[in-house]
């Protein structure tokens, strides 16, 4: 029987990642899309793991997710369940799984250098780096969304939810937007993919 990332992922790194997933009590799920997120990891109550990975991710996504997972897995059978779920165990986890994964038979050279930057030092979802989160849209499917912060100031823009937004000023790190129906103030990651409204 395939195993279910067979086709997600680059043929040439199929059999590394399934030494990766070679555990009697691990095993690993492709899901339809989640807009909240892109994988996860949870200990099932009789003691398994389990891994997720939405489907609609690009091939070079779909891997940094399905990684990102693996080093939630093995972060807590090396240090335990008392650990931060993105700590330093886990940052340091998922640094050494990805490490042979980055090179050009693997990913593109445009990616590369974004690559290595980030895995510096991991952050919990690769979408709050701006410019890798960019790279990485380049190989999705065409679709009708965009960024947040290619949105122009005061244009609407709509969430999946059918919530619309008015864009603001942008902080260090987020940019204020108003929910047009309650007049609340949010603070969006630079990366969340909205639809840009026609006026």
């Amino acid at each position: 029987m395939q195993h279910p990332i067979k086709p997600y992922i680059n043929e040439h790194v199929f059999e590394q990642v399934l030494k990766l997933l070679n555990h009697d009590r691990l095993t690993v799920k492709v899901k339809s899309e989640r807009k909240t997120k892109h994988g996860d990891y949870k200990r099932l109550p009789n003691g398994n793991h389990e891994i997720t990975v939405n489907s609609n991710l690009n091939s070079h996504r779909f891997l940094i997710t399905l990684i990102h997972e693996i080093a939630h897995f093995e972060a807590f059978n090396t240090y335990g369940k008392w650990i931060k779920p993105h700590g330093k165990e886990w940052k340091h986890t998922f640094q050494r799984l990805m490490l042979p994964f980055l090179n050009p038979q693997t990913f593109p050279k445009d990616l590369l250098p974004l690559l290595a930057k980030h895995f510096k030092n991991p952050k919990a979802s690769s979408d709050t780096d701006a410019a890798l989160s960019l790279a990485l849209k380049q190989y999705d499917a065409p679709n009708d969304k965009t960024f947040v912060f290619e949105v122009p100031n005061g244009a609407l823009f709509k969430l999946y939810n059918g919530k619309v937004f008015k864009k603001g000023n942008t902080r260090t790190k987020r940019i204020e937007c108003i929910e047009i129906d309650s007049g609340k103030l949010y603070l969006f990651n630079p990366n969340a993919e909205v639809e840009l409204m026609d006026l």
